[in-house]
């Protein structure tokens, strides 16, 4: 019997997407997928740092995975992703049980390092690289099924130039490269043929996708355009349907991308806009360059672009320095942009970082008071939103089971979950009626029968054979922390 793998994968959806990536890497070496890690004779943690809670658990993972590794002679352990690249060799000397560690540059070296590893090699491999090959690393596979049916992830680029003081992702991910958009879109095809009807665009700072390639003059040369235009070439690939990305920075929407969501029909009317504050002055701390104003004017520009566009953010409280009055401020911009909903979080240093070096730290339980305090509101705003939905009818794009029996689940334009009683395949897509609404979802009833999940008839080139099937990629575990990237 042929050795296994599993994957457990935290963070960000750019993690899970290199999981993916990884996970197709490895079954074209001969690998097999484990359903659980108890199985596997290999084993990858792809770790994230936008978070402490995330580094202690990957730190808690490797001190249990000791006995797992001792329960069957020649097991491997291999560490990836944002902690990888940070730490490098500095994790094989501190955990024994550690094969091989690497960063988010090197995905493409996994099977030689996984080979080297079970020949008694230990090694790391955190080069940063300015090659956009490197992006160029299939998530089709067909011994991989669908991690979410009907949809796939898409990196348009990598990297971050904005230095936010609380943020590592610069150190983690690298500075910012562009994808060529005739990559891009090759890979898009290649996704619609195999059934893919909603692809979401990812990048740390997303909407500064070909920005410097464009500022230079380059842009030809490089193979790059402005993401307004990036997202109009991929509405054109037949099969596709929707059209998403994240996380974008309010710094990097021009004119164009803002018409974009009011001429663009594929183009989701949902955006996730991190404010990080509603503080000019913690916004300024946190090396962020715009201020409350002119959030809040572009979420007005957006939404005379499309009015019924759902807004969603990242919010951070108890920031160095962060008064009182400040995290007013905070509670009255996500009540005048009234969001949808907010990823919220306490801040947490980050080694390397410059707001590790700050000295004015918020004591714990008044960050703590005044996370509950947001997500209150934040409740409530949600919750107000989706009993405003009631009646509607939208598309549901199924990704699964729902909580409750006979229930399944998927995702509306708006990226609202919506549950509904009905037997319906993931990567099915249904008209339903909205008729009830929970703080965390939508309740909806089916309006007509919904459409198959297949590959799109219209696609002129078809993926090569090793690439065939209805599967995105999966035998990892999903995500297990809600975290976009700091942008």
């Amino acid at each position: 019997m042929g050795r296994s793998f599993y994957i457990r994968t935290y963070g960000c959806q750019m993690n899970a997407l290199d999981s993916q990536k990884v996970a197709a890497l490895l079954c074209s070496a001969g690998y097999g997928v484990a359903e659980q890690s108890e199985d596997a004779d290999l084993l990858i943690v792809n770790t994230c740092s936008i978070r402490d809670k995330a580094e202690q658990r990957l730190y808690s993972d490797l001190g249990r995975l000791r006995a797992w590794k001792r329960e069957r002679p020649g097991r491997v352990i291999g560490v990836a992703g944002c902690v990888a690249q940070q730490e490098g060799d500095a994790i094989l000397r501190r955990f024994a049980a550690v094969d091989f560690v690497y960063g988010t540059h090197n995905l493409r070296l996994v099977p030689a390092l996984v080979a080297a590893a079970e020949q008694g090699e230990r090694s790391a491999r955190t080069a940063e690289s300015r090659d956009p090959g490197r992006f160029d690393v299939p998530q089709l596979h067909p011994d991989l099924p669908s991690a979410t049916p009907g949809r796939a992830f898409v990196t348009v680029m990598e990297g971050c130039d904005m230095f936010c003081t609380f943020c590592i992702v610069p150190r983690t991910r690298g500075r910012e490269i562009s994808r060529p958009a005739a990559a891009i879109e090759a890979e898009v095809r290649e996704l619609a043929a195999a059934g893919v009807r909603e692809i979401a665009l990812l990048g740390q700072t997303v909407n500064a996708y070909g920005r410097h390639d464009l500022r230079r003059g380059h842009a030809e040369m490089a193979g790059t355009e402005s993401f307004a235009a990036l997202i109009g070439r991929l509405a054109a690939v037949p099969g596709i349907e929707r059209i998403r990305y994240t996380s974008p920075h309010p710094s990097f929407f021009d004119a164009a991308l803002v018409r974009a969501h009011g001429e663009e029909d594929k183009l989701c009317p949902h955006v996730h806009l991190p404010a990080q504050s509603g503080s000019d002055a913690v916004l300024e701390r946190m090396r962020r360059p715009y201020t409350a104003t002119e959030y809040r004017a572009l979420c007005d520009r957006l939404r005379v672009a499309r009015p019924d566009l759902a807004i969603t953010t990242d919010l951070i409280v108890g920031f160095p320095g962060e008064t009182d009055a400040d995290f007013r401020a905070t509670l009255a911009l996500v009540r005048d942009v009234a969001f949808c909903d907010a990823y919220t979080f306490k801040y947490s240093p980050r080694p390397g970082t410059r707001a590790a070096e700050f000295d004015d730290a918020v004591a714990p339980e008044v960050a703590q008071a005044r996370l509950e305090e947001l997500q209150d509101l934040q409740r409530s705003l949600t919750l107000a939103a989706h009993r405003r939905r009631i009646g509607e009818e939208t598309q549901v794009l199924v990704e699964g089971t729902g909580r409750h029996a006979g229930q399944v689940s998927g995702r509306d334009p708006y990226h609202r979950v919506v549950n509904l009683a009905a037997e319906v395949e993931p990567g099915e897509l249904i008209r339903v009626r909205v008729v009830e609404a929970t703080p965390h979802s939508l309740i909806g009833e089916p309006l007509a029968p919904p459409r198959p999940f297949a590959p799109a008839k219209s696609v002129k080139n078809p993926p090569s054979q090793a690439d065939e099937g209805q599967c995105l990629g999966a035998g990892f575990s999903p995500s297990t922390i809600n975290a976009t990237s700091a942008s």
